[in-house]
């Protein structure tokens, strides 16, 4: 089997592979590359591995002019850039010893042995320059059945990584069969392995729940997470019940992991997780607006139309409100309005707190006009 794909036949990746393998090197394409492009889904990162050393891989690239940086030599990964595109060649492994959270790994020439180390069979397939797939462990046949199976014991794949429990609901989410369901041995190994998710960074977990709640229907991947006690874990106090019903109703929108995480709940979201300050701005300001009563044009105002469509969708979830069929229209009217009134129009008959009180005042019987008095009409309201 090949696979074909624009990306595969790239004039500078194709340079990168032949200068690699000038000596007889095996140079292939693995991971979420040739999984996607297997099932015809986007491609938006290229790993690549070889069984030649580090010090090899620098000593080529320079032969055929190609800039190389040692980004990770110590882990064996050696970045080439061509044409200004970075390419990360990383040579095959092999897991000496792990401790649940980072692995010490030695150089290996053996394609099967680079494969083991990895988490899930559809994630061990590799593709040569040409497109051929190399398929050392049988994953092929997992990926066409849409089949999420840890390579090897599960239990042993969790205990070298306890981050994979949570990559196992992740990737179940994305290329998983839902009709199919989850593997029993997955989940008792993972529920047997709870206690090693408190070594794990906070960082690590947040960005994996994110990716995890960004899938296109996450919510059977998250009650399953409930029912393995792993979401009790990493987010104490969280409630998956309103996830389901919350993805009816963005019917279609594009989906966002803030939001979906604001319908779980749970204390201490921010510091459970490590979010950024963007990430924990926009999520404490929705969840104040859903459990408020300001309607659609006035969130838009106040919030933008990002934030007011969360909100809104969050409210009508939480509440099982429908949603106004003028949601997105009255939405965009509120974040496109700019208040009429100035401040300096207001001087020098008004100062201090008085100012801001006439000012708000205004605002408010502005917004409630639906953006339509004048700067005149509000101007004359005070007199």
């Amino acid at each position: 089997m090949r696979i074909d794909q624009p990306w595969l036949n790239d004039q500078a990746t194709q340079a990168v592979f032949e200068a690699v393998t000038a000596d007889g090197a095996q140079v292939l394409f693995v991971g979420g590359c040739v999984r996607n492009s297997l099932l015809c889904e986007p491609v938006s990162d290229m790993d690549i591995a070889t069984d030649a050393r580090p010090e090899q891989v620098m000593e080529l690239a320079a032969r055929a002019g190609i800039k190389a940086v040692p980004t990770g030599i110590d882990h064996g990964t050696v970045t080439l850039v061509k044409n200004g595109i970075p390419h990360e060649i990383t040579t095959f492994r092999k897991d000496v010893a792990t401790d649940g959270r980072r692995a010490v790994v030695a150089f290996s020439t053996d394609i099967t042995e680079d494969a083991r180390r990895r988490d899930f069979t559809m994630n061990a397939i590799y593709a040569r320059p040409d497109g051929e797939i190399v398929d050392p462990l049988g994953g092929l046949a997992d990926l066409t059945k849409r089949r999420v199976r840890f390579i090897g014991t599960a239990d042993h794949r969790i205990r070298e990584d306890y981050l994979r429990s949570l990559r196992y609901f992740r990737f179940h989410a994305w290329y998983g069969d839902q009709a199919e369901g989850f593997d029993p041995d997955a989940l008792a190994a993972i529920s047997a392995n709870l206690d090693g998710l408190a070594s794990l960074s906070k960082e690590r977990v947040g960005a994996e729940l994110l990716k995890l709640l960004a899938a296109p229907d996450p919510a059977p991947s998250v009650a399953a997470m409930r029912q393995a006690g792993v979401l009790a874990r990493i987010l104490p106090g969280a409630d998956d019940r309103t996830l389901a019903p919350l993805i009816h109703l963005e019917a279609g929108r594009t989906a966002s992991g803030i939001r979906r995480l604001a319908v779980l709940g749970g204390e201490g979201l921010q510091e459970a997780l490590r979010l950024s300050k963007a990430q924990a701005s926009h999520l404490a300001a929705i969840r104040k607006a859903a459990a408020g009563t300001a309607q659609a044009g006035e969130l838009g105002y106040r919030l933008g139309a990002e934030k007011a469509l969360d909100a809104l969708l969050l409210r009508a979830a939480l509440f099982q409100q429908p949603l106004s069929p003028d949601l997105e229209t009255d939405i965009a009217l509120g974040a496109s309005a700019v208040f009429p009134v100035k401040a300096r129009d207001l001087l020098p008959g008004l100062a201090g707190p008085e100012l801001g009180a006439a000012m708000k005042k205004m605002e408010a019987n502005w917004v409630a006009s639906g953006f339509t008095l004048s700067r005149e009409e509000l101007l004359a309201s005070l007199r």
